[in-house]
C-alpha cells in the first residue's frame, strides 16, 4: 500500500511558477513509476508527468515549462511548473504505480488545486 498527500497549489498569475510536492508513505516508494495528473473543471483527467529511474515523460502541453523529479530518500515527487497558463488551472493529483510510467497508476493522492489568473 501507498499513500499519496499532495501540497503546493495556489493561485498564482499567469507566467508565474508554483511547485507541488507529493510525500508517499511505504517502504518501496523507489521501485514505484510517479505520475502527475490534472483534472479541469467540467474536463476528463489528463497525464502531466512521470518519472520512473532514469525516464521521464511529459504531455505536449507542459513540455519545456514543468519539470518532474523525486527524492527517494524523502518519499517525494515535485512538478515545478514555470510559465503557468490559465489553462494549467487545474486539480492536480500524484499517483504511483507498480508496474511503470504508462501504468496502470494503482494509487492516487486527494490532489491540490491550481489556479492561475489571467
Amino acid at each position: 500500500q501507498v499513500q499519496l498527500g499532495e501540497s503546493g497549489g495556489g493561485l498564482v498569475p499567469a507566467g508565474g511558477s508554483l511547485r507541488l510536492s507529493c510525500a508517499a508513505s511505504g517502504r518501496t516508494f523507489d521501485s514505484y513509476a510517479m505520475g502527475w495528473f490534472r483534472q479541469a473543471p467540467g474536463k476528463e483527467r489528463e497525464f502531466v508527468a512521470a518519472t520512473w529511474w532514469t525516464v521521464t515523460r511529459y504531455a505536449d502541453s507542459v513540455k519545456g515549462r514543468f519539470a518532474i523529479s523525486r527524492d527517494n530518500a524523502k518519499n517525494t515527487v515535485y512538478l515545478q511548473m514555470n510559465s503557468l497558463k490559465p489553462e494549467d488551472t487545474a486539480t492536480y493529483y500524484c499517483a504511483a504505480s507498480s508496474t511503470g510510467p504508462e501504468g496502470p497508476y494503482n494509487y492516487w493522492g486527494q490532489g491540490t488545486q491550481v489556479a492561475v489568473s489571467s
